[in-house]
């Protein structure tokens, strides 16, 4: 006889991540997030100096163009590397 594993009727509930570009839960207007604040953009870039993707960060579509944009913006200027350490 086989044993059967049984999957439980329990339903795991993800918290959504909370967008980290949003004040206080309130969408900026116009979206834009400045290319000089490095701290904000090294949370979104990971140790290999690549964009964090959507999934990881949490952010929503607009955001993460406007996070992309300035990111580029910021390597451009020398602000921020290219590659990694």
């Amino acid at each position: 006889m086989a044993f059967v594993k049984r999957r439980s009727n329990k339903k795991k509930i993800k918290t959504p991540k909370k967008d980290p570009i949003f004040v206080d839960g309130v969408k900026p207007r116009p979206m834009y997030v400045d290319y000089k604040d490095l701290e904000l953009l090294g949370k979104l870039t990971n140790r290999h100096g690549r964009i964090v993707s959507r999934r990881k960060s949490g952010c929503h579509a607009a955001s993460q163009h406007a996070v992309a944009r300035a990111i580029k913006r910021a390597r451009f200027m020398a602000l921020m590397p290219y590659v990694g350490d």
